[in-house]
């Protein structure tokens, strides 16, 4: 498989400022060229900063579609699930309608829940840009290794190696379903997966790409 292209910033301010301008540059592109943006949304600190950088320039309007890679099979409310802390840094002062904004449904169970988003994605085309991240292992969204990451368009994740262990998550087959695959990756802790992958190893992140561009942007303590 074809690495990503590698974009390197300073830290991890600077590469958010250089996301939020390319992710607003494409929603641009893609409403003009089809009427929507369809966006896949990840977790984690560093978007987490992008999502706030996004809620202070008043990102995003009815023509903006939200998904999200992976959620955590946790009460609707609480606040380690990625929706609940997306909503609070930008998505519920937004311009983009609640019907817009489509969380997993992981309260009812990881099977119930991948039923209901599968269902919902059904009549989807491509996404625009999928966000992502990876962890120390070279997982992303909620695709561990030695997990099957294939198969169906979402995946119900039953033994997570981190908790909670009951999750859903995009497969990666849908996930490449995308004309951009931006992973967001900061901090030292992550370079030994980065080397991994660089080294052609089969990770997770190894088997997504996007169907135009994919593209791994960095700060300085990640890649070394």
């Amino acid at each position: 498989m074809s690495l990503p292209e590698w974009r390197v910033f300073a830290d991890a301010d600077a590469l958010v400022d250089a996301l939020s301008a390319a992710l607003c540059a494409e929603a641009e592109s893609a409403i003009a060229a089809r009427g929507a943006f369809h966006l896949v949304l990840a977790g984690g600190t560093t978007p987490l900063a992008l999502y706030r950088a996004l809620a202070r320039q008043q990102a995003g309007d009815a023509r903006w579609h939200v998904w999200y890679g992976d959620e955590r099979c946790l009460p609707v409310a609480h606040p380690e699930r990625n929706s609940v802390a997306i909503e609070a840094a930008w998505l519920a002062a937004s311009h983009i309608p609640p019907e817009n904004r489509r969380p997993i449904p992981a309260e009812q169970g990881s099977q119930d829940a991948t039923t209901v988003y599968a269902r919902w994605l059904a009549g989807v085309a491509d996404f625009d840009v999928v966000l992502l991240g990876m962890g120390e292992d070279g997982h992303t969204a909620s695709i561990f290794p030695s997990h099957d990451w294939n198969g169906a368009d979402v995946l119900a994740v039953h033994d997570a190696p981190k908790p909670p262990s009951e999750r859903v998550s995009l497969s990666a087959a849908r996930l490449n379903r995308s004309q951009h695959v931006w992973f967001v990756i900061t901090g030292p802790g992550k370079r030994e997966a980065l080397t991994r992958w660089k080294n052609g190893e089969p990770l997770p992140v190894s088997a997504i790409h996007g169907k135009r561009q994919t593209a791994a942007w960095l700060d300085r303590a990640a890649a070394g």
